[in-house]
């Protein structure tokens, strides 16, 4: 298993990988670490899906999930990655975007475990995290270093793959784009995003600013942002 990948990666929206990589007809879909539900909607909207489940263990987020009224497909609940509030066996699919490594690393473990749990015999789990390289990351490392974590996650992966607890299907690597309009907008989905807290002094908070203007442009401010997906599968019963 790679850690960084090829030295070229496709350029691609994740919701184009995620469409080659799995079938959503008629699945039943767990989603863990599932934010404010935007690709649970791309989901829900744009695939045969039969129902998804997303969880979000951010109170302030969960609450404002419940409050989504047009999906009908959709119950959003609340439970960690480590603890999963599912019968064995329930789902063919499990996503995870972003969120293995904001698990606790002692939980990692523990999480894919359940993860095989409530997986059907023969069913997935996507699991996509950030690699740590790339210029979005480095303006981001000045006020919360990942490096540890995401290690971490990939490190569970790994174990687990070799462990036997789930089978590696495919691991494939891409860039995807983040466009914001302006700092302002950095600063509220970033900075003071409700999951963790930052707390950045006057000094700190000035040069995470000079950092990120560096990369104004004609659209705006672009980054390209280096992926990895595992495509894990439950092998036996």
């Amino acid at each position: 298993m790679q850690l960084i990948g090829p030295d070229v990666q496709p350029l691609t929206d994740e919701f184009d990988v995620l469409l080659d990589m799995l079938v959503f007809d008629g699945a039943e879909v767990l989603e863990l670490g599932c934010g404010a539900a935007d690709k649970t909607r791309q989901i829900a909207e744009r695939t045969g899906v039969a129902r998804i489940v997303a969880s979000e263990v951010d109170s302030i987020q969960h609450e404002k999930n419940l409050h989504v009224t047009d999906l009908p497909n959709v119950t959003f609940k609340s439970y960690g990655a480590e603890q999963i509030d599912e019968a064995d066996g329930s789902f063919d699919i499990v996503l995870m975007f972003k969120s293995l490594h904001h698990v606790p690393m002692a939980d990692m473990d523990q999480a894919l475990a359940e993860i095989r749990r409530v997986l059907k015999p023969g069913g997935v789990a996507y699991i996509s995290e950030p690699v740590f390289a790339g210029e979005f990351n480095e303006v981001i490392r000045l006020f919360h270093d990942e490096e540890a974590v995401r290690k971490a996650a990939f490190d569970a992966v790994a174990r687990a793959v070799d462990g036997q607890v789930l089978a590696l299907r495919e691991e494939r690597f891409f860039r995807n784009r983040v466009r914001l309009k302006s700092f302002d907008q950095f600063e509220a989905g970033i900075i003071n995003a409700t999951h963790t807290e930052h707390r950045l002094d006057d000094d700190l908070l000035a040069q995470v600013r000079t950092r990120f203007e560096q990369h104004r442009g004609d659209e705006g401010y672009v980054f390209e942002v280096p992926n990895r997906v595992d495509l894990l599968v439950k092998v036996g019963v």
